[in-house]
């Protein structure tokens, strides 16, 4: 036999070889094909359980970090309405104080103004803080309320407080009353 064909004779051989094990290969590699995709496809449902949890679960942490945020706020600003309700009586104390300052019963004077003082301060320990505004600062809309404007009594006074009619007040950094001005034009 010449050289040809013992090659073309081994290379029969190698074909049928190959003929007859590759549908065993064949079948082998499907079965691990399938398997694999089941493997892939319960890899990819544990990936998918996995992602719902984390997002569920840093849901619920932002869920705990803002209810606990409201409840801080909630009991900083508890007091606000009490504490509005009783403005007007602060009111009253500095206008009794005004009016028993002309009065000759100075004992009295100093009986109110004790009790007045420490209303303030126990109002002051709660969180309440006066916002101060004089005669002669700026009108910022964002803190004051106008009442009405009227004429500057000098050039200097224009767009300026001209006279307080009623103090402000605030909470921490929350205004609870707006300081009542009169603003010059």
């Amino acid at each position: 036999m010449d050289k040809k064909s013992k090659v073309e004779e081994m290379e029969g051989e190698t074909k049928d070889s190959q003929s007859v094990e590759t549908p065993e290969l064949n079948d082998d590699i499907k079965d691990e094909g399938m398997e694999l995709s089941e493997e892939e496809k319960l890899k990819e449902e544990l990936a998918k359980e996995k992602d719902k949890f984390l997002r569920l679960f840093a849901e619920f942490e932002n869920f705990k970090k803002r209810t606990s945020k409201e409840r801080m706020e909630l009991f900083k600003t508890a007091g606000q309405e009490v504490m509005v309700a009783l403005l007007p009586v602060m009111d009253d104390f500095d206008r009794a104080l005004k009016e028993l300052s002309k009065s000759e019963d100075k004992e009295m004077y100093k009986g109110v103004e004790l009790i007045s003082t420490k209303f303030k301060e126990t109002l002051k320990n709660k969180g309440l803080e006066q916002i101060k505004v004089q005669e002669g600062d700026a009108f910022d809309a964002e803190v004051h309320e106008a009442i009405t404007q009227i004429p500057a009594p000098n050039k200097k006074m224009k767009g300026k407080i001209i006279d307080v009619i009623e103090k402000g007040f605030k909470m921490g950094e929350r205004v609870i009353r707006h300081p009542k001005v009169v603003v010059g034009n």
